[in-house]
């Protein structure tokens, strides 16, 4: 318990009447913090922290970087700006080396600045001044780790751009033709056979750039840091981001890989509105930056631009693209689903020139003032028109059925209804989509009529559903005809278990290899059900790891 000896730095509760500052010392928290643990992190609720020995750190994330912003010394407050205007913590503070501090919940604050004002006028006074330093920090010139050059309807663009975004790398993009060119690219610019090109921050630069060239120069982890490991998760979507958070938290060692950037599907959902403990809902891009800032800061590794071509259900050993082997005790499959493709008149020549599968928020700026369509009538279809409706002059909602309410939720058909721009054509399909070099109109057919009209059209965004993609995992984990992973009761029909005790519920016909999210064979694909699956996996990961450890070397 902290006395009365131990607040002699703090100058500010010198005047608190004696039977308050004992009342507040009886009920404050005492926290110990060892070098490099956080006392709280940014986004957490309202209190008031005071430094009592040791030294506090302030980091804050800019642009997917946690920087440090301050220090606190001994005698020295944190939290004055959420607890004065009732806000959260706008940094983390992190101890340096061993630290205590004294925190002082909201509802002590207030009793104590009823008995003490000068309290609330120094803590309202230090509040005023950090809002300052934040705002310098939120009118600074925006510094950006990459410029990129490239044509505007490359698909080797689009993919470097998406990942960018996706992986919180602030980023500019210029055509091969943009004024500004000349000026923001020292040197010669690059040719045109030399595109997509990106000039980093430090100055060095990558021609025909690649994903795994630009993940690797800009710091992201792209090979494993160990051989072995507790756990290795497959997929950086809801579930596997999930699985990563308590495989961490829970003391396994735990490797995420990732063939694109983390987030999966979900992370392109301009707005979840139904996930629990986000009343105005949340953007599938927040959701997915939250979740991969937890796994991180619990110590999951998070592996990106890196595929998964074979695994060995006995050994357990994980075959990485280029022939990498990792080991591990248990392997999770949450590698999800991929957009299913159309055979339309023209998708395979205009794809990445107009013609897309799903859709990134980093493409919106292409839609500007362009009519595009969107085919499908799911939440992710819905979700990206709302999306796409704040920049394209229209959106529409191409459906084969008869109303959206067949598939798509309440909500989200009440808020297309309310938006201008979003149009529905029902009982419509899109038989071919013409351009030379980029995509300038489609075929859409009206089956009432009968009738096929042409009309301009500066996008097609497809989401018809998807598909598993599981060719690569090995024959003994059994699927069903559609190649989702069957699990517990239906993996042990499959013929293909061989222990005396029944799969767990999201263990796969191999022991030790669990599946779940998407690729799991379930009528449930929600992002909500998917975290679920995740947490509950590693659960079953700690009950097959105690039998391996009851078993004879």
């Amino acid at each position: 318990m902290i006395g009365r000896d131990d607040l002699a730095p703090v100058a500010f509760l010198a005047g608190v009447p004696a039977d308050d500052l004992d009342r507040l010392l009886q009920g404050a928290a005492d926290v110990r913090l060892a070098a490099g643990e956080y006392a709280v992190h940014e986004g957490a609720e309202r209190a008031l922290f005071v430094v009592l020995s040791g030294r506090i750190e302030v980091t804050k994330l800019i642009d997917g970087i946690e920087r440090v912003i301050g220090t606190r010394a001994p005698g020295q407050t944190f939290g004055e700006v959420p607890i004065t205007f009732g806000t959260p913590f706008q940094g983390s503070y992190r101890a340096t080396e061993p630290s205590r501090v004294m925190q002082i919940s909201a509802r002590q604050f207030h009793t104590l600045a009823a008995a003490a004002p000068q309290v609330l006028t120094h803590v309202a006074a230090v509040a005023s001044e950090r809002i300052g330093g934040l705002r310098g920090i939120a009118t600074a010139p925006a510094q950006v780790r990459a410029l990129m050059v490239g044509q505007r309807w490359d698909d080797g663009v689009r993919e470097l751009r998406s990942f960018l975004t996706r992986n919180q790398i602030s980023h500019d993009w210029l055509t091969p033709d943009a004024p500004e060119l000349a000026r923001r690219w020292p040197g010669t610019p690059p040719a045109d056979d030399q595109l997509p090109a990106l000039r980093c921050d430090d100055g060095s630069v990558l021609l025909r750039a690649t994903i795994r060239d630009v993940a690797g120069k800009l710091g992201l982890q792209t090979a494993p840091r160990s051989r072995d490991y507790d756990t290795i998760i497959i997929g950086a979507g809801p579930a596997g981001l999930a699985a990563a958070v308590y495989g961490a938290s829970e003391g396994l060692r735990t490797l995420v890989i990732e063939r694109e950037a983390p987030g999966g599907q979900a992370e392109t959902s301009s707005r979840i509105e139904n996930y629990l403990g986000f009343p105005t809902g949340v953007s599938g891009e927040e959701l997915a930056r939250r979740a991969l800032q937890q796994a991180s800061r619990l110590g999951a590794e998070i592996m990106v631009t890196r595929r998964v071509v074979g695994i060995d259900p006995v050994e357990k050993v994980v075959q990485l693209d280029g022939g990498e082997p990792v080991r591990a005790r248990s392997i999770i499959v949450a590698s999800g689903v991929s957009w299913r493709r159309l055979a339309t008149e023209g998708f395979d020549r205009l794809l990445g020139k107009g013609v897309y599968y799903g859709a990134s928020r980093s493409e919106a700026g292409a839609t500007q003032g362009q009519d595009i369509h969107l085919i499908g009538a799911g939440n992710s279809a819905g979700q990206a028109a709302m999306f796409f409706a704040n920049h394209a002059r229209t959106v529409t909602l191409v459906v084969r059925g008869d109303a959206l309410e067949a598939s798509m939720s309440h909500y989200l058909v009440e808020q297309l209804r309310g938006k201008p721009n979003i149009h529905v054509a029902l009982r419509s399909e899109v038989r071919a989509v013409h351009g030379e070099k980029l995509l300038n109109a489609i075929d859409l057919f009206d089956r009432p009529s009968g009738q096929t009209k042409r009309i301009d059209s500066g996008g097609v965004f497809v989401f018809i559903g998807a598909d598993a993609e599981t060719d690569w995992l090995p024959d003994a984990v059994a699927r069903d005809a559609r190649g989702y992973v069957l699990t517990g009761e239906a993996a042990a029909k499959s013929g293909r278990w061989s222990l005396p005790r029944d799969p767990y519920l999201l263990e796969t016909s191999v022991p030790g290899i669990f599946a779940c999210g998407d690729v799991r064979a379930s009528q449930v694909k929600r992002v909500a059900a998917a975290v679920g699956e995740g947490s509950m996996a590693i659960a079953f990961v700690h009950q097959f790891l105690a039998t391996l450890a009851r078993e004879p070397a």
